[in-house]
């Protein structure tokens, strides 16, 4: 009794490492376990007194192994298959890592590139607004300037059509007195 008893004892805790690993993957004192549970249940179902021949019991005995190495190789590829999976998606995910962070550096170097183009631009429109305002300070004055010339230079024009009409009036007096007095000479 006390061997089933410490069977049953191992048997919960195998159950409950069991819940606690992955069900693709049975711990080996599970495996034994169930098989032991099997033999048991074939070895207590079949009496040598029963109508059962030998040769049932070999074939079914080489079914059940069969079934069991079928079972040991699933488990084994299961297992192999998944480790290799985890290593793959781990190496896809480090490798997605590694591109990502290339695509980030480059994107972080144009953005550093794009970053100092823009401030040159900036710059050299503050250098052409503060150029531009000095040419247009530069032209304003000369505008005035000449301006100031045109404004004098029409006065003068004035001036002067001022004078050829005074000079002409006193042309023509001067003509007229020297007709008067080439008349009075005379």
């Amino acid at each position: 009794m006390s061997s089933l008893y410490t069977r049953s004892k191992e048997f919960t805790r195998n159950r409950k490492s069991q819940s606690d690993s992955p069900p693709a993957s049975p711990s080996p004192t599970a495996k034994t376990l169930r098989h032991e549970r099997l033999s048991r249940l074939e070895s207590g179902g079949s009496n040598p007194t029963s109508s059962d021949s030998y040769g049932d019991r070999a074939s079914a005995r080489a079914r059940r192994e069969a079934r069991e190495a079928r079972l040991a190789t699933l488990t084994s590829r299961v297992e192999e298959d998944s480790s290799r999976d985890y290593k793959k998606l781990y190496e896809s995910a480090l490798s997605e890592n590694q591109k990502l962070k290339t695509k980030l550096q480059e994107a972080q170097l144009e953005l550093a590139d794009i970053k100092s183009k823009l401030e040159k631009m900036a710059q050299q429109k503050q250098e052409k607004t503060s150029d531009r305002s000095s040419m247009l300070e530069m032209e304003k004055r000369e505008r005035r300037a000449l301006e100031r010339k045109m404004s004098e230079m029409e006065e003068e024009m004035k001036v002067l059509t001022e004078l050829k009409s005074d000079n002409q009036r006193l042309k023509d007096e001067n003509g007229a007195l020297i007709r008067v007095i080439s008349k009075l000479s005379k």
